[in-house]
């Protein structure tokens, strides 16, 4: 089977799996990286130390978080083209990605939250900074949201994130008000709430730097923010120098 072949195939299969659409999008440009690098050649002629020669070019512009999503993917396919039975050995099995730091988040003061708000034109605009901050969304589940997965009672909306886990998020009532103003400007029949291709990613570290600095515990930040492990959020620990000082003075 040549490697184009095998893309095609597992691209499929991962679709039926339910991967979403982003991680096979991102999946696809690491295709043809691999294609472009190996030519369409017959995938079971790829050896293991083809794969580091393949890895040790990529080292040299990329950093080891861009490379470990590359190697993520190479053993995700190979993996399943040993399964599938299209290959005899798997050789990414021993394949490791990089060790990685921690990056702390970057989020956004107080300040600077409010000097965005107010450069805040539309009413599309507003109803979108408003429920990315007052939600923690990520830009996925944002984007794929619809009118009909609103509660207007409770302000609440149900949201599809990561591995099509769903789960309630809640908005304030200054995020309701744009929200029915910038819905009720609407002229289309979309159900989508947005249609933006703006990727303001700060705005949910914003969130949970937020909350946390408003004493919200770190189990609560967790489920708000729909992550899997309670890792994930300890991050956002470290985002609160108020927090440390306030302590700090406490205590010593």
């Amino acid at each position: 089977m040549l490697l184009s072949q095998a893309w095609e195939t597992y691209e499929s299969d991962k679709r039926i799996e339910g991967f979403s659409p982003q991680t096979l999008k991102a999946y696809k440009l690491q295709s043809g990286l691999l294609i472009r690098f190996f030519n369409d050649v017959q995938l079971d002629t790829i050896t293991t130390d083809q794969l580091k020669a393949y890895l040790a070019k990529a080292s040299e512009s990329l950093k080891p978080a861009s490379l470990a999503h590359r190697i993520r993917f190479m053993k995700s396919l190979f993996r399943w083209s040993r399964e599938e039975g299209h290959i005899l050995k798997n050789p990414a099995t021993k394949i490791k990605e990089p060790k990685t730091g921690k990056r702390i988040p970057k989020f956004l003061t107080e300040m600077e939250i409010e000097h965005l708000r107010e450069a805040c034109c539309s009413p599309m605009e507003k109803a979108l900074f408003e429920f990315m901050f007052s939600t923690g969304c990520r830009i996925g589940e944002v984007v794929t949201l619809d009118r009909g997965r609103i509660n207007w009672s409770n302000r609440s909306a149900v949201i599809r994130g990561k591995s099509d886990k769903e789960r309630e998020v809640y908005f304030n009532i200054r995020c309701e008000i744009w929200l029915k103003r910038y819905l009720d400007s609407r002229v289309d029949r979309d159900p989508a709430i947005f249609v933006t291709e703006r990727d303001p990613h700060q705005l949910r570290h914003s969130y949970a730097t937020h909350l946390l600095n408003n004493g919200a515990p770190l189990d609560v930040i967790q489920s708000l923010l729909g992550h899997e492990k309670s890792e994930t959020t300890r991050i956002y620990a470290q985002l609160s120098g108020s927090i440390r000082q306030e302590f700090y003075r406490k205590y010593f």
